[in-house]
């Protein structure tokens, strides 16, 4: 797969841009123009919002007039509707009653209790005429009561007072939409005297607006081309992180295939190794150290003495004289305080005793030696049979190691083949034995 081409992309991508820097400085051009007939608008701004809260406040007085006319006609209204329940009362009132003066009902009574009295009648009837009797002295009180409420209807004038209130709204009213009207007109004189100032600048706000569609509709084109061309980069590198892992892949079988040949040679190596004796070095020191102290045990027989030859000193110069040899001043010093000189008196009595301990004399590679093999190094030559002693036991321990060596190498060739052959166990197991065994051989050796 091939990348993205970049410099079509980078070309694209220039022109886009030069457009859109074009447009930008007509834009600006326009601005400059708007912003040159602009001029004053502080001011315009100013005066209008001056009128607009003009206007607010008389349209807030006006309202609150409204709304107390509102109230002023439900006043009325809800009285008219009393007055006309009332009325309604006063007709079921009346309807119920059946009369229209006491003075009636009076009659009414005095013609029944003269019937009763005159009259002879069923018992039904006379119960019907004495119920009446009792309904006629009930309503009696009511015939005055219905022509006082026709004489307060007659004298109540409904929402007189309401209308004179309402009148007076409606002339506040007035004042206020004329004041309204004529900062109307004043705001309207002032926008058409900026419109005339302004002249043409709608026209130029509105090319202006057009160019930043125009900029915006580029700038759009612009991010559509970018987000292609990231997709297909991230196609690409996706394209390209799969070849890698499949490189990879074929990268670490090769390693694994490698790694197998690697570990089967190195199998093989240690396969090879084993027929080595794993502690000639320890038995070669050991016997070599054996060997060392069994010398210095060894008789090397008398001592020739040297003779040596008088020497004359006839010739010496007048005025000299001659020191005495170091052999014949010995006994001169015997107390000289000097270590040397007591070192080697003990020397010689050491000699002349004949079968005292010798002192071993060491360099540093023989105390290396011994610090090879945890032993200390015999200062004197009393100190080498235990020492001997204890090499032997460090000498029969490997040997033992070795003979168990002999008797495991062939598993161990077999499970090294095999590959199952743990390495680490088998040599902490090897180190473990080794330990034992030394620290029996120190046992013995001590005992």
């Amino acid at each position: 797969m091939e990348p993205p081409n970049k410099e079509e992309f980078d070309a694209a991508l220039a022109e886009i841009q030069k457009s859109i820097d074009d447009l930008k400085e007509q834009q600006q051009g326009l601005s400059s123009q708007i912003s040159g007939r602009s001029g004053g608008k502080e001011e315009y701004f100013a005066k209008r919002a001056e009128y607009g809260a003009q206007l607010d406040e008389f349209k807030k007085k006006i309202d609150a007039l409204m709304a107390r006319k509102e109230e002023l006609n439900k006043g009325i209204a809800d009285k008219k509707q009393e007055g006309a329940d009332m009325r309604n009362q006063l007709s079921k009132m009346k309807k119920s009653i059946g009369y229209t003066s006491e003075k009636d009902i009076d009659d009414r009574i005095a013609h029944i209790d003269f019937q009763l009295v005159t009259t002879s009648m069923p018992l039904k009837q006379e119960k019907d005429l004495l119920k009446e009797i009792s309904e006629l002295k009930k309503n009696r009180p009511k015939v005055g009561q219905v022509h006082r409420m026709e004489e307060s209807f007659g004298s109540r004038d409904v929402g007189s007072g309401l209308r004179d209130n309402i009148s007076t709204i409606n002339e506040e009213m007035a004042l206020y939409r004329d004041g309204k009207r004529q900062v109307s007109q004043l705001l309207g004189a002032l926008n058409e005297s900026r419109k005339e100032q302004l002249g043409d600048l709608p026209k130029l706000i509105e090319d202006r607006e057009a160019l930043g569609k125009k900029v915006k509709e580029q700038m759009d084109k612009r991010n559509e081309l970018r987000d292609a061309f990231r997709e297909k980069e991230r196609e690409h590198n996706a394209w390209r992180n799969e070849q890698r892992k499949k490189k990879q892949e074929q990268y670490m079988g090769q390693q694994s295939q490698k790694r197998a040949e690697w570990e089967s040679t190195q199998r093989q190596r240690k396969v090879d190794a084993l027929d080595q004796q794993p502690h000639v070095a320890e038995i070669t020191l050991i016997e070599q150290t054996i060997f060392f102290c069994k010398t210095l045990t060894k008789n090397k027989g008398p001592a020739q003495v040297e003779e040596k030859k008088e020497i004359s000193h006839d010739s010496r110069p007048e005025g000299t004289e001659i020191l005495v040899s170091k052999d014949n001043r010995e006994e001169e010093f015997y107390y000289a305080p000097t270590a040397a000189k007591k070192k080697g008196k003990s020397k010689n009595k050491g000699s002349q005793e004949g079968g005292a301990a010798k002192p071993i004399k060491h360099n540093a590679e023989t105390f290396k030696l011994f610090d090879q093999l945890k032993l200390n190094a015999p200062i004197t030559t009393d100190d080498i049979p235990d020492l001997l002693e204890k090499l032997e036991a460090q000498l029969e321990s490997y040997q033992e190691k070795v003979k168990q060596w002999e008797e495991k190498k062939e598993e161990m060739k077999k499970q090294i083949l095999d590959g199952t052959y743990k390495e680490e166990e088998k040599e902490k197991e090897v180190e473990a034995a080794e330990e034992k065994a030394d620290e029996a051989a120190e046992e013995k050796a001590d005992e």
